[in-house]
């Protein structure tokens, strides 16, 4: 089994989930056909981590499967944004730690 790991990469952990549960248990091959298709941030950003994991399976992508692919929460970057009357409103920036691990046959 090999995994695949990318920390701290500025995307929504809780979007990035939803691409996650899609391609968990897929065959590596057809979750990168799949990813390419998703119009969303999160999902180039998982399929350069599942390219990543196949690599270091040293298998071809059509050889493996994904076995489980996890976002965990990561440091939260505070900003401040100004409003009216001087007072200010607070941002919250989420970043995101994307784990994915392959089998192969």
């Amino acid at each position: 089994m090999a995994r695949a790991l990318l920390k701290f990469i500025r995307v929504s952990p809780i979007k990035s989930r939803l691409i996650a549960r899609e391609i968990q248990g897929m065959n590596a091959e057809e979750a990168l056909a799949a990813l390419e298709f998703t119009p969303n941030k999160a999902a180039k950003i998982i399929s350069k981590v599942v390219a990543s994991a196949v690599a270091n399976s040293g298998n071809e992508a059509e050889d493996c499967t994904i076995t489980s692919c996890r976002v965990d929460n990561g440091p939260v970057l505070k900003r401040f944004r100004p409003r009216a009357r001087g007072m200010a409103s607070g941002i919250r920036k989420p970043t995101a730690h994307i784990l994915v691990e392959v089998e192969g046959k």
